[in-house]
This record gives C-alpha cells, sequence and structure tokens, in this order.
C-alpha cells in the first residue's frame, strides 16, 4: 500500500507585522532625540586624565576662548537663572547701569553674559541668535586696571550668600597666560579660592605612575 503524501506547507514567515513595529521604533528614536546644542561660544579646551564629573546645580561658569574673550554663563535650572537674574540686579545697582526690568529679563534669557557693563543695555536688545562670541567684545579682563570680571564675581558672591556656587572655569587651549591669571585674580579678590578647570577628558597613557597606581592596590 503506497504512503499517503503529507502536503507541504509553506515555511516563509510574513514580516510585515515586524516592519511595522521596526518602522515605529525607529519614527519614535528619531522625534525623541534631543541632539546637542551648538555651543554659542566654541571653545577647545586642554587634555587632562581627570574623571571628576563637573556639578550640574549652582554653577557659574567662566568661559576664555581662542580670541581671549571672557563670558560668564550659569546653569539651565530655574535656580541658577534667578540667581543670574540676582547678580544682574546686584550689578545695576551699585554700578547705576540703568538696566531696566525688561533688560534684565532678557538678559537672565541669554545663554551667557559678555560685554562691558557699559555696554549691557546693547547687549539686550540682541536676540537670543545674535549673542554669540563674534558679536559680543566680552568682558572686559585683559588689563589688570580694568578687570570688570571682579566686579561680576563680587555679585556672584553677593547673590551666593549662604549656599556655594559652584565656579567652573573653561578655557582655550590656545588663549594666552595673562588673560587665565587675571581671571584668577578676580577669583581671588572675591574669596573664591576653590574653582574647577573643565577639560577634554582622556584615557591614562600606559605605563605612568597614575596608570600603575590602581594596580598595584589591586596587588
Amino acid at each position: 500500500m503506497a504512503r499517503p503524501k503529507i502536503p507541504r506547507k509553506s515555511t516563509s514567515v510574513d514580516m510585515t507585522a515586524m516592519c511595522d513595529v521596526a518602522f515605529l521604533l525607529l519614527s519614535f528614536f528619531i522625534l525623541t532625540t534631543k541632539f546637542k546644542p551648538s555651543e554659542a561660544v566654541p571653545i577647545n579646551p586642554p587634555n587632562s586624565v581627570a574623571s571628576k564629573v563637573a556639578p550640574e546645580n549652582d554653577i557659574v561658569m567662566i568661559s576664555l576662548n581662542k580670541d581671549e574673550k571672557v563670558f560668564l554663563s550659569t546653569g539651565d535650572s530655574k535656580l541658577d537663572k534667578d540667581t543670574k537674574e540676582q547678580i544682574l540686579n546686584s550689578l545695576n545697582s551699585s554700578k547705576g547701569l540703568g538696566l531696566t526690568p525688561d533688560e534684565i529679563q532678557k538678559l537672565k534669557r541669554a545663554p551667557f553674559l559678555g560685554a562691558p557693563l557699559a555696554q549691557l543695555k546693547q547687549q539686550a536688545m540682541l536676540s537670543t541668535d545674535q549673542m554669540t562670541a563674534e558679536n559680543l567684545p566680552g568682558i572686559p579682563c585683559k588689563d589688570s586696571a580694568n578687570n570688570q570680571l571682579i566686579d561680576w564675581m563680587r555679585a556672584v558672591n553677593d547673590a551666593y550668600q549662604g549656599r556655594k556656587a559652584n565656579i567652573l572655569l573653561k578655557g582655550d587651549n590656545v588663549a594666552k597666560y595673562p588673560s587665565f591669571k587675571n581671571i584668577i585674580t578676580a577669583f581671588k579678590k572675591n574669596d573664591f579660592l576653590k574653582f574647577q578647570m573643565v577639560t577634554n577628558p582622556e584615557s591614562v597613557p600606559e605605563g605612568t605612575d597614575l596608570w600603575k597606581s590602581p594596580r598595584k592596590k589591586e596587588e
């Protein structure tokens, strides 16, 4: 008696549903991804092997670009923005800048502050897109006789009464030492004796004492 023939079934799998899910996931990640914004003050800091992470709150960053222009910025949190407003109000009162409340609010929303005290009104008139390192002269700091960063750091000190300010210094790799020295002078004159340098992290070179130290502990 002949064996009955079993009908062969197709082994193909319908991938339509899988493709739909894949495209849905791809669309989700594209729509929700936040790309890193371009820096308003492009700076190429020196490299270091330090692993300490910069703080995220109560930040006051002083930036020194390759043209030796100095800029001041704060964090993006509401508390940091409110502190920036206090800094501006303190300077407006002590230096008689004549800034209106509307101008202070515009400067509060600015990505950074980078103009002589007498020209802060002009910065407030610029749109956010126009506030770039190329369009602004920076805070005067090159000349030790006219180091306006001292006044800024005094206002920072007043605004942070009762809590600690995390001072960050981000300098370009080609910036000259005198400008850096004047920034440190502004820190010291206002009792900011500790600050953190922002650098490009890199791995520890093999064979150095720093590279060997954790391995000695393991042994």
